[in-house]
This record gives C-alpha cells, sequence and structure tokens, in this order.
C-alpha cells in the first residue's frame, strides 16, 4: 500500500465526524456478539485492526478486558479515540502502522478485523496478511475477521474492495485455521443505506 493510501484515511478521519462515514456503528453488536461467545479470559491479548474510531474498544472495556491492542493506518483516527476514551486511553496499547508494515512484538488470542482486510487488492498484500495474522495469534486463539460479502457494495470510501464468502475465506486461511462460523449480517449506514457484510470467526490451529 501507498503512502497516498495512508493519506486517504489520515484526510478522511481529519474532515469527517465518526457518523459521517459508512461504517459507524454505535454499538457493533455482531462483534460484540461473537467475542462474548469466545468466553475469554479477561486478561487474552486482543487486538482492533484498522480500529479506526471504532466503539469496539469501548465495549471491551465494559466487558472487563484489560490488554487491548488498537492499530490504524491513521493517526488521526486513534487521536480521536484517544479523546473519546478519555482516562480510559491510558489502559489502551496505540498502535499506528499500515497492517502490512505491523511487526507484532506480541502474540494475541484474538485478532479482530471489521473492514480492513478487503481493501487489500494484490494478492502479495493477501497472503501477507494471511501469514501476518497465523504469526501472531496464539495456538487456540481466535480471528474475527469482517469484510464485504459478495452482495456487498464494491467500493468503501471511494475505494475499491475484494468481496469475500465463506469458501474464499476457507481458502485463504485453511492453512492455519479452522472456520467456525461464517454468517451474513446486513449493517445500516448512518446514511440510511444497506450493506451486506460477512462475518468469519476462525480458530488457530
Amino acid at each position: 500500500m501507498s503512502y497516498n493510501f495512508k493519506d486517504h484515511w489520515e484526510n478522511i478521519y481529519k474532515t469527517k465526524s465518526e457518523d459521517e462515514v459508512s461504517w459507524f456503528q454505535k454499538k457493533p453488536n455482531k462483534s460484540i456478539e461473537l467475542i462474548k461467545s469466545l468466553e475469554l479470559e479477561s486478561n487474552s491479548k486482543i487486538i482492533d485492526v484498522g480500529a479506526g474510531e471504532s466503539r469496539l474498544v469501548d465495549n471491551l472495556i465494559i466487558l472487563g478486558f484489560k490488554n487491548i491492542t488498537l492499530l490504524d493506518i491513521s493517526l488521526n483516527s486513534l487521536e480521536k479515540s484517544k479523546v473519546r476514551l478519555g482516562s480510559e486511553a491510558n489502559l489502551i496499547n496505540w498502535i499506528n502502522s499500515d497492517i502490512i508494515l505491523f511487526n507484532p512484538t506480541e502474540s494475541y488470542n484474538l485478532w479482530h478485523d471489521r473492514a480492513t482486510f478487503h481493501f487489500l487488492k494484490e494478492s502479495s498484500s493477501i497472503n501477507k496478511y494471511v501469514e501476518l495474522a497465523s504469526n501472531a495469534i496464539k495456538s487456540g486463539g481466535y480471528l474475527i475477521i469482517s469484510t464485504f460479502s459478495k452482495n456487498g457494495p464494491l467500493k468503501c470510501s471511494g475505494l475499491e474492495i475484494k468481496q469475500y464468502d465463506k469458501s474464499s475465506m476457507i481458502k485463504l486461511f485453511g492453512k492455519y485455521f479452522d472456520l467456525i462460523s461464517s454468517e451474513k449480517n446486513e449493517h445500516i449506514t448512518p446514511f440510511n443505506t444497506k450493506q451486506e457484510f460477512i462475518f468469519n470467526l476462525l480458530k488457530r490451529k
């Protein structure tokens, strides 16, 4: 991914409020439902990749999780999340990085990604992501990855994306992960339009 790609996201988060982007969720119910189903210990290491201004972190804190990392290519998005969280921002490990350039220094019990992976278009970047996730997630750990489905949009934030379904996820991640569930989920944007996502829950072999 190029420098212009980073520029794109810095500009988005500089010029738009959280509810002026299509992916905004006041409460990320599907992600929370899946995370609760895992019954993770409160000290489990969790990373939200492409966190942006997502309110998932607020809910993870409420659920009692204490080892949370947020990663995003946009420094502006992370700074805005810090302001929203106030003193609780000190509980979080903040990483400003392009996911493809990310070099993890620890292993995670859960890797969560809603709508970051589908921006990777080149096979080299896609394969690098798969390798990165497989190396960063502990054996027996979990990967929650959500993308636009085959019925979802072809673009997001003016950028082309790559759609996925259950079989394409298994094909990409099956070497390192077992697929536990894959289900479609309808997201209603702040503009009252519908976007179909697919939420995939995988377990590291």
